[in-house]
C-alpha cells in the first residue's frame, strides 16, 4: 500500500482515536515523510529493516542529529510501524525494535537570573508601545509565563473564563499529555492581569480567548506571541525563550521553597522525576540545602 495513504491513515486514527495535538501528528508526518525519502520507497511492502537502519545511520553521522532528534525519529517511526502491523498492512517485525537508541544527554535547564526576569518584566511594561492595551496586555503575556510556568500553546489556547482572578486560579484545560491542571495565581499577577481586563473590557473584546488581538476581536496567534518576543528580545538584549520561562518558574519557585512535589503538579509533569532535573538547576536551593549539614556548628 501507497505510504502516504497509510500516513494520512495514521495521522486520522492518532487525532480521533489516540487525541495526540497538532503538534505530534507534525511530527509523525515529518518522520515518515523524510524516511520515504531517505530510502526512496513509495509502499510499505518496500520497508525494511536495512534502510530503517541506514536512516539512523545517516542522521547520526551526516546531519549530527543530537540524542533527542534521534529519539523523536525513533518514537514516531515505531508507533507507526507498530499501528501498520496492528492493522495488518506490515507483515514483518517492527523494523525499529533492534535499533540501538542512543543515551539521552542529561544538560541542565537554562534560566533566567531574579534580577534579569525582573527586568524582564519592567522592559515590556516601560516599551514604547503604540497603544495602552499593548502594554497591559504585553506585560499581562509575559507576567502570566513567569508566574504561572505555561507553556506556550497552553497561553494561547487559556480561555476568559479559566482564569479566576477572584479565587486566585488559573486552570489549564486539557495542556500537555492532554491534562488538565490548576495553577495557583499570585496577587502580583492578580493585579497585573486586572489591568489587562480593564483594557479588554474598553475596547470591548468579547472572544472567548483569554488573551486577544488589539485589531480583531480573536484570540491571540501563534505568530504574534512570536513577533512579541522577538521584539522584546531585542529590546532586552536577553537571549530567551518561552520555554526558558517556564524553567525560571521552576527554578525561583523552589529557591523560594516550594516543595518538589507542588512544583511537578503545577508544572503538568506526568513524571515527577521530570522535576528533579530543576533541582539540580538551582544553585541557591542547593547552597540552602547545605546549611542544614549537621556538621556545620563545628
Amino acid at each position: 500500500m501507497d505510504m502516504r495513504i497509510l500516513c494520512q491513515k495514521f495521522c486520522d486514527y492518532s487525532i480521533s482515536i489516540r487525541g495526540y495535538s497538532k503538534n505530534t501528528i507534525r511530527r509523525y508526518k515529518h518522520s515518515i515523510s523524510f524516511y520515504c525519502a531517505f530510502a526512496k520507497i513509495n509502499t510499505i511492502e518496500e520497508v525494511s529493516e536495512e534502510n530503517v537502519r541506514a536512516l539512523f545511520y545517516y542522521g547520526r553521522a551526516k546531519r549530527n542529529w543530537t540524542s533527542n532528534t534521534f529519539l523523536c525519529y525513533h518514537k514516531s517511526l515505531l508507533v507507526f510501524f507498530r499501528w501498520c502491523i496492528n492493522e495488518g498492512f506490515m507483515k514483518q517485525k517492527n523494523p525499529i525494535l533492534d535499533i540501538e537508541k542512543p543515551r539521552l544527554e542529561k544538560k541542565l535547564p537554562t534560566k533566567l537570573t531574579k534580577q534579569n526576569t525582573l527586568r524582564l518584566l519592567e522592559i515590556v511594561y516601560n516599551y514604547p508601545w503604540a497603544y495602552k492595551f499593548l502594554r497591559y496586555r504585553n506585560h499581562a503575556i509575559f507576567a502570566t509565563y513567569i508566574f504561572c510556568g505555561l507553556r506556550k500553546q497552553e497561553l494561547l489556547k487559556l480561555k476568559y473564563t479559566d482564569v479566576d482572578i477572584e479565587n486566585l486560579s488559573v486552570f489549564i484545560k486539557q495542556g500537555k499529555g492532554n491534562k488538565d491542571r490548576v495553577v495557583p495565581m499570585s496577587p502580583t499577577l492578580a493585579l497585573i492581569l486586572t489591568k489587562y481586563l480593564d483594557e479588554r473590557i474598553r475596547l470591548k473584546k468579547t472572544c472567548p480567548e483569554f488573551f486577544t488581538s488589539l485589531n480583531h476581536n480573536m484570540g491571540l496567534t501563534d505568530t504574534g506571541v512570536r513577533n512579541l518576543v522577538d521584539k522584546i528580545r531585542k529590546a532586552s538584549g536577553m537571549n530567551f525563550t518561552i520555554h526558558k520561562l517556564r524553567h525560571t518558574f521552576a527554578t525561583l519557585l523552589l529557591e523560594g521553597g516550594c516543595d518538589i512535589y507542588s512544583l511537578s503538579r503545577m508544572m503538568g509533569h506526568t513524571n515527577i522525576g521530570t522535576t528533579t532535573i530543576y533541582l539540580y538547576a538551582s544553585a541557591e536551593h542547593l547552597r540552602s540545602q547545605m546549611g542544614k549539614h549537621p556538621l556545620n556548628d563545628i
